[in-house]
């Protein structure tokens, strides 16, 4: 259906063009600033962990917690009248109550501006079900990229999400409640700028029309009588502290018997069992275990992530379990094409168990499998027909990431440079050089192994293939031109251009052949190969219905985010911002 969502910007639509576009994530010196805020959040992480500060600077017994998780719920006490949210989550005429969430935003504003838009209508009716806006808004995870910063968050979040959905009163604490966790980029400046935003005790934060009221990195929240929605933080390193730990322990304790949760963590572990050394389902199962163990009667029969920038469900071998990735909230697209019809959980496999082997295997499907009513019908978006397809886009890596290949032309001069002056020498040291940059670069996201050194070895060769005869051409070639009175600059500049062009064209071509290869056929590198192509269709949110013991959960997804000059113009509402037309597609439910 066409979904016409018109508004007004505050600015001219001139002067929309300074807001960001999609984030050219192989600029070298992006990154450059993100090797290095890696590095020191890494590092200083460990001996800073602001999840411990902000645990001491709330010591709140477990009745207070317990009481904070429940203020939205109508009807149970709260201490303090005055200190009560004055937005309460009310049931529907059918008796519902509704919440959404979204991750994964902030990359390109048009695409989280969309997406936003969407997320702030009163009601959208797809496929005929009017689907109406969520009581509740969790975001799960990376609210900023490429990096946090004070310029980022406003014009990647806080600017986006209040023109979708004006403040009607900035004095007023009445309106949807936002709730919160952090991903690895809201980690990379130590966790500030997302704690000044989202934890603010007495100035609530205004995210439009929305009202953050969290106090810390994570949180337990009561949505029905029956229903809880629990979201975590393991930092950057896939980890839990103790406190964070305590935290869901004394939860789970408050908790009715029979209650069903709704766990968000930051990464989908589920996808990841493969990856050697991956502990993002474990870190999850440790969360999912402070409930279950501390009442035989609670159930966790939903996981969501974001992290993973598309849309894909599985379904636990259990019955009940169900593994939601939803990652599309703005952020560049990830392809699904690698996802596999099946996962098994084995606890031989050293992380990927779940709840002690409550569920063995998870399956790639539109709803849950019975053994009277089997589906086949794959449950991602976009589906990976059509992501194999956008691989091909890894062929434009040139025209897309010129810098990096600048990069790399400045790489083939220095190179050719040591194999004209120290031939032959240089050669296998060219090939090694090159062999082991690569396997650093390429196990750090895809782990150590004997495939990700083959294939290392391999480009090291190709790559030294097209450097070792062109310095040895160009060097033979310049012995023509000119001395140059003695000067050597000259001489060294014009080999410059000359190796710089290789590596820019033939180099960057190399590179983007690499990506769409390894992404195709070898399981690797989906995440550089996806980046390098910065695309920002196909996003999606969670819309879920929680009524009695159902959840009812609707992924809307947007294939096609529009351009800024199809936006349409609302002449009515002063100040009010623009909203794209958009094509408004549902995706599947639960």
């Amino acid at each position: 259906m066409e979904a016409d969502m018109a508004q007004k910007p505050p600015v001219s639509l001139g002067e929309l063009k300074k807001y960001p576009t999609m984030t050219s994530w192989f600029r070298p010196d992006l990154l450059a600033k993100l090797l290095w805020r890696v590095v020191v959040s890494e590092v200083f992480g460990q001996y800073a962990d602001r999840r411990l500060i902000v645990a001491a600077l709330d010591p709140v017994k477990e009745i207070d917690l317990l009481q904070r998780a429940k203020q939205f719920v109508p009807g149970t006490p709260y201490a303090d009248e005055d200190e009560r949210p004055p937005t309460l989550f009310t049931k529907d005429k059918e008796g519902a109550v509704w919440i959404d969430f979204v991750a994964d935003l902030g990359d390109g504003f048009d695409a989280t501006f969309a997406i936003a838009s969407l997320l702030s209508q009163e009601t959208l009716t797809i496929d005929g079900q009017t689907l109406p806006r969520g009581q509740l808004l969790v975001m799960g995870g990376d609210e900023v990229y490429p990096h946090a910063s004070p310029d980022h968050y406003t014009r990647r979040l806080l600017e986006p999400y209040s023109w979708a959905f004006p403040d009607p009163d900035s004095h007023s604490l009445y309106g949807p409640p936002v709730y919160a966790i952090p991903g690895n980029h809201d980690w990379y400046d130590g966790l500030v700028l997302f704690l000044a935003y989202f934890t603010r005790r007495f100035a609530h934060l205004h995210l439009g029309g929305w009202r953050g009221w969290q106090r810390r990195s994570y949180f337990a929240l009561q949505i029905t009588d029956k229903w809880w929605i629990w979201a975590m933080d393991a930092q950057l390193d896939d980890d839990v502290d103790q406190p964070q730990k305590d935290y869901f322990d004394q939860i789970a304790r408050g908790m009715h018997d029979e209650s069903k949760i709704i766990l968000c963590g930051p990464e989908p572990g589920w996808l990841y069992t493969l990856q050697k050394g991956n502990k993002a389902l474990s870190v999850v199962d440790n969360i999912a275990w402070s409930a279950v163990s501390k009442k035989k009667g609670l159930q966790v029969p939903i996981v969501l992530s974001g992290d993973t920038h598309h849309y894909s469900r599985y379904s636990g071998d259990d019955g009940i379990t169900q593994f939601i990735t939803s990652g599309g909230g703005g952020a560049f697209l990830h392809g699904t094409h690698w996802l596999e019809d099946e996962v098994e959980l084995k606890e031989d496999k050293g992380n990927a168990y779940w709840l002690g082997g409550k569920v063995k295997k998870l399956d790639l499907k539109t709803s849950p499998a019975t053994p009277h009513t089997p589906v086949s019908e794959e449950a991602c978006y976009p589906t990976r027909a059509e992501s194999r397809k956008m691989l091909r886009g890894d062929f434009k890596f040139v025209r897309l990431n010129s810098g990096f290949c600048g990069l790399l032309g400045v790489l083939y001069w220095l190179v050719g440079l040591a194999v004209v002056h120290l031939n032959p020498d240089a050669i296998p040291l060219a090939i090694v050089v090159l062999g082991l940059g690569f396997w650093a670069y390429t196990k750090r996201g895809e782990g150590d192994s004997s495939k990700v050194r083959f294939v290392s070895a391999v480009n090291g060769l190709l790559h030294s293939a097209f450097i070792v005869p062109s310095a040895f051409l160009f060097a033979s070639l310049n012995q023509e031109l000119p001395g140059f009175a003695g000067w050597w600059l000259p001489g060294l500049l014009i080999f410059l251009a000359e190796m710089s062009f290789v590596g820019f064209l033939f180099g960057g071509f190399m590179f983007g052949a690499y990506f769409y290869l390894s992404a195709r056929y070898l399981n690797m590198n989906h995440n550089d190969a996806f980046s390098a192509m910065r695309l920002d269709s196909y996003r999606n949110f969670l819309r879920i219905q929680i009524k009695g013991d159902q959840a009812t959960i609707y992924p809307v997804g947007l294939t096609r985010i529009p351009k800024r000059h199809e936006w349409k113009i609302n002449t009515g509402k002063k100040g009010a911002p623009p909203r794209p037309m958009s094509r408004i597609r549902h995706l599947s439910h639960v």
